[in-house]
């Protein structure tokens, strides 16, 4: 049902490099790009992942209580993209580990912006 998600950035050089290396992790490269906005999918028709310099021109902001999850096919690439983001400079929210009852195991952190996403699987 999602199509995309855009995260706002005051700095698309410094989101873009953040992204192209983090997205990397779980094969996503960029397939739309202008200069205020970037998106990163694994493969075309699959849900993405963009960032943008908000349209009305003020300072892109964190939305309290939203986070993006971004769904990958084991444990072991929770870990990777975990890694990789603290390893960019993003922020740890919660190393990757099984939370609750049912198999979810997940890994949370932020972006240089401060925007917060999981990495997740459920087996």
């Amino acid at each position: 049902m999602i199509g995309y998600v855009t995260l706002g950035t005051n700095d698309i050089e410094k989101a873009a490099g953040f992204y192209d290396q983090l997205l990397g992790v779980i094969g996503a490269g960029r397939f739309m790009e202008t200069e205020t906005f970037i998106a990163w999918a694994v493969a075309p028709g699959k849900p993405a992942v963009s960032v943008t310099k908000p349209f009305d021109g003020n300072a892109a902001t964190v939305g309290n209580g939203m986070m993006v999850a971004l769904a990958v096919d084991s444990q072991a690439k929770v870990d990777a993209l975990h890694a990789k983001a603290l390893e960019l400079g993003g922020a740890d929210e919660g190393a990757p580990g099984p939370r609750g009852d049912g198999g979810f195991y997940a890994g949370y952190f932020r972006d240089l912006d401060g925007n917060k996403l999981n990495a997740f699987f459920m087996g």
